[in-house]
């Protein structure tokens, strides 16, 4: 579903990404791991084009997202780490704005529907936004994806800054995603919930991915020894 050959990103003065592959396949969840500037950010912004490749290629579904983006960007959903949404509106009205500007129209009952299922409380569906947690912002960005059908989701650091509750939740919604067939590409800092919710863990490190491991084939204390060894060399 996901696949980068060969990405290189250079910006002035510096590589922000030098010879970057990988696949992901559909139903599969890959997390990117590294130190703040590794390049998994960068990774993320090619993949939904926000930014463009200096060689190599990036295709979602087949489609070169350089080139055709329009003809995927339907079936893409992009969740950032800090989500802008509108502090004035409620959760329900964020929620029509973005899928209506998409042109997609619900009913009240089938957007509160799309909230229930990324698991927020139906209490805060009316309240303002500027009432809800990181964690609740969130959910409302990834209730959205599910308002567009999306088959590919990208999260960037969705866990930073979340209480273990709310992490634990956010796992949960991961693990039905997939269980649905969505495809995820995320980012995270947190090794312990990256080995749980991800099938295969990319580490990288000054724009270079370093290994790809299998996540059901390797330990907690395994992946942050590998991970240290890394960082340190």
């Amino acid at each position: 579903m996901i696949d980068v050959q060969h990405i290189t990103k250079e910006f002035k003065g510096y590589r922000g990404l030098n010879d970057v592959s990988f696949s992901v396949p559909k139903g599969q969840v890959f997390c990117l791991i590294g130190a703040n500037g590794a390049g998994k950010s960068t990774t993320i912004k090619i993949l939904t084009n926000q930014i463009t490749p200096t060689s190599g290629t990036a295709t979602i579904a087949g489609v070169n997202v350089s080139e055709c983006f329009n003809q995927i960007k339907p079936d893409i959903a992009y969740v950032p780490e800090n989500l802008m949404l509108y502090g004035h509106l409620s959760g329900i009205q964020n929620l029509d704005f973005f899928c209506n500007i998409s042109g997609l129209t619900y009913s009240e009952d089938e957007l509160k529907s799309y909230l229930s299922q990324v698991g927020l409380d139906q209490k805060f569906f009316q309240k303002k936004l500027e009432n809800y947690s990181k964690g609740m912002k969130q959910k409302v960005g990834i209730a959205f994806a599910l308002a567009k059908k999306a088959k590919v989701l990208f999260l960037d650091e969705p866990t930073s800054g979340l209480d273990p509750k709310s992490i634990a939740e956010f796992s949960g919604l991961i693990k039905a995603l997939k269980d649905n067939g969505m495809t995820i590409l995320m980012t995270s800092h947190d090794l312990f919930r990256t080995i749980n919710d991800a099938d295969n863990i990319g580490i990288m490190r000054e724009g270079n991915l370093l290994e790809i491991v299998d996540a059901k084939q390797i330990t907690f204390a395994g992946l942050e020894k590998k991970y240290m060894d890394y960082m340190n060399d």
